[in-house]
């Protein structure tokens, strides 16, 4: 019983003093500031299972199809998921610097996601990083299916293809609007 009693005193401890901490101002929220590795971990804990819970839609099965990569190319550079992603031959934004934690390069994440989390993400966005929800920014789920195409052959997709593919497009960024 002790022992219950003295877990007990112990959780209650670090509970208010995890609270003044947080709540009193202490942890800095500044964009410059590194967060602890607690948070840190906690934080990419809390996403990725969030984002393995909530992608369930089905990839259409022309997923893998020219044309629907060379759409979603198009897509990718009329959305501006290049300002904070780059692109093949396309430098990621200046700004885009700035964010916390930063974009990532999408070449790596095109291994490591699912076409499901991929559209999750796209569409959803993710609170706290920057990421936008692409369907509130008005993308459609078949715009969105076809930049998880083109995100899924980023690897393998060159910056001479990648011209041709958006040479009709204009990417959104801060300095034309």
């Amino acid at each position: 019983m002790r022992v219950l009693s003295a877990i007990g005193t112990l959780a209650i401890v670090v509970g208010i003093g995890c609270a003044v901490y947080f709540f009193g101002g202490f942890y800095s929220v500044a964009g410059t500031a590194e967060d602890p590795a607690a948070v840190t971990w906690a934080l990419t804990r809390v996403r990725t299972s969030s984002i393995d819970r909530h992608a369930n839609d089905t990839p259409p099965s022309s997923l893998s199809d020219t044309a629907m990569v060379q759409a979603g190319a198009k897509a990718y550079a009329t959305f501006g998921c290049a300002n904070c992603h780059g692109a093949p031959g396309v430098k990621w934004q200046k700004f885009s610097e700035g964010l916390h934690p930063d974009p990532p390069d999408l070449k790596d994440v095109a291994g490591e996601l699912s076409p499901a989390q991929l559209f999750w993400v796209i569409k959803n966005g993710i609170n706290m990083t920057g990421m936008p929800s692409f369907e509130q920014a008005g993308a459609k789920d078949d715009d969105i299916w076809s930049i998880v195409a083109f995100v899924k052959k980023l690897p393998g997709v060159s910056e001479g293809d990648y011209k041709i593919w958006t040479a009709s497009t204009e990417p959104t960024s801060p300095a034309k609007q």
